[in-house]
């Protein structure tokens, strides 16, 4: 899967392009796995859309994400710009954490963070916070309870200089947002992540 338009072709847009085989080879942390999946045809001209896993050193998924990159040429009002970045992501939390009322307000400040840390700037940041809490009864009162905290959000960057590089900072930026969520430490300045096999494989 790649960039396409609204019309289900594929059109040569290197600037994109280009974005979609950063994001492909950007370095991660070996807890994340990151794919191209299908991108939405009708929310704007041009789109490519990621999703993301993170998981324990166990193997376990702990927190899940999408990332979709929109592009409208001819720029959007509503997003103050050409480019749009929309993300979706959930995070499993401690059931007790699940119910603090500050947990949403906890989890926007991620998104804003993820973003300050890198020094990105955005246009338009807007976006929701839910917490999930799951209770089994029955004959499923044995199964434990579970909690996730869902975040979903958009932005328009803000970029100077080289447009391709930009985005893929706010990607990067995405990706904090994502070990954050899934409360992985930061890794220490001057630390690369090594790659380790994907779960499966």
């Amino acid at each position: 899967m790649a960039l396409i338009d609204s019309s289900g072709t594929r059109p040569s847009l290197p600037l994109v392009d280009r974005v979609a085989a950063g994001i492909r080879a950007l370095p991660a942390r070996p807890e994340v796995v990151i794919d191209e999946v299908p991108a939405p045809t009708r929310l704007a001209t041009y789109a490519l859309a990621f999703s993301a896993q993170v998981h324990e050193a166990e193997g376990a998924e702990v927190a899940s994400g999408r990332l979709v990159l929109l592009h409208e040429p001819a720029g959007h009002e509503a997003w103050d710009g050409e480019f749009r970045l929309v993300t979706f992501v959930r995070a499993t939390v401690e059931p007790d954490v699940a119910g603090d009322p500050l947990l949403p307000a906890v989890g926007w400040s991620w998104l804003l963070e993820s973003l300050d840390t890198h020094g990105l700037l955005a246009r338009a940041v807007g976006g929701t916070v839910t917490q999930v809490s799951n209770e089994s009864f029955g004959a499923l009162s044995s199964q434990p309870s579970t909690a996730e905290v869902e975040i979903r959000g958009s932005w328009t960057p803000v970029v100077t200089g080289d447009v391709a590089d930009g985005l893929l900072a706010h990607a990067r930026a995405w990706v904090d947002l994502l070990c954050t969520a899934a409360g992985l430490p930061p890794l220490p300045d001057g630390v690369v992540a090594l790659p380790r096999p994907r779960p499966g494989r």
